[in-house]
């Protein structure tokens, strides 16, 4: 039916050619973007579990930073320690010099001022030993917190700090002045030697536990990450073919406008 009041058919047309357009206009945004999702309103609920996940990689990534920080800070406690085991070892050669039958009481004084200077050091050593500008040693605990922003998938590792000196390892009160006391001090020192060495296996198996979780945090990430973009990333074989489609459409869709209007051009040659 031909009618002046209306163009049904351009109407039709027009809007076809409206949603081409907008068809169109996503199309070339998510190519742009690599995107397949990229507002709320295009998949809300896949949006949402994206978000999720990608809130999870951030905490897994500071996760894995945490525990490189800690492994950081054990590998200087134990740099700490292995000097400590080294002037330990200088403190069992002038222990047993001393305890010799040979040395005279001035020379043992001697020993004893290199061995009253081993402590000190040890104490120097135990004080002062830092990471990130805190001491080492003497924190008591060092607690690593790892997550992936779950409740579920929160865990801590906690190391023990205690403090490190001549009088935590039992040698402040030893001497070298005598053969008697240097032979009590050799056996004091074989025994703070030990105590280290536990120190530093302690330390090492918590580094190797991090080290292991960190392996596993990295493995999250990458599955994570794979998940995420999964619902994130657009398909751009399909995409690249969607554009072709609509590039076509918007070209008929303006041709058939054209042709629509033409039409309506009709009711004046009847009247003519």
């Amino acid at each position: 039916m031909l009618s002046v009041l209306n163009n049904i058919s351009s109407l039709q047309a027009e809007s076809a050619l409206n949603t081409t357009q907008m068809s169109l206009n996503n199309t070339l945004e998510q190519l742009s973007t690599g995107q397949r999702i990229n507002s709320g309103a295009d998949d809300p609920a896949g949006l949402a579990i994206a978000n999720g996940l990608e809130a999870n990689v951030t905490a897994l990534t500071q996760s894995v930073q945490n525990a490189t920080d800690g492994v950081g800070m054990l590998q200087v406690a134990d740099g700490a320690l292995s000097q400590i085991t080294t002037l330990l070892n200088q403190a069992v050669t002038v222990a047993t010099e001393s305890a010799n039958g040979t040395v005279s009481n001035s020379q043992r004084g001697a020993l004893d001022n290199e061995f009253q200077s081993i402590l000190s050091e040890i104490n120097t050593i135990g004080a002062n030993t830092t990471y990130n500008g805190q001491a080492v040693f003497g924190s008591g605990t060092l607690t690593i917190f790892m997550s992936d922003s779950s409740g579920a998938g929160t865990t801590s590792i906690t190391v023990n700090m205690a403090a490190v000196s001549a009088s935590s390892l039992t040698l402040s009160g030893d001497s070298l002045t005598t053969a008697a006391t240097a032979q009590t001090a050799l056996t004091a020192i074989n025994t703070a030697i030990a105590a280290v060495a536990a120190l530093r296996g302690n330390l090492g198996a918590s580094s190797n536990q991090l080290q292991a979780a960190t392996n596993v945090m990295n493995d999250q990430i990458t599955n994570v990450q794979s998940a995420e973009s999964g619902i994130m990333d657009a398909n751009i074989g399909v995409t690249t073919a969607n554009l072709s489609k609509f590039s076509i459409l918007q070209q008929t869709g303006i041709a058939a406008l054209q042709q629509s209007n033409q039409m309506q051009q009709g009711v004046l040659k009847l009247l003519q």
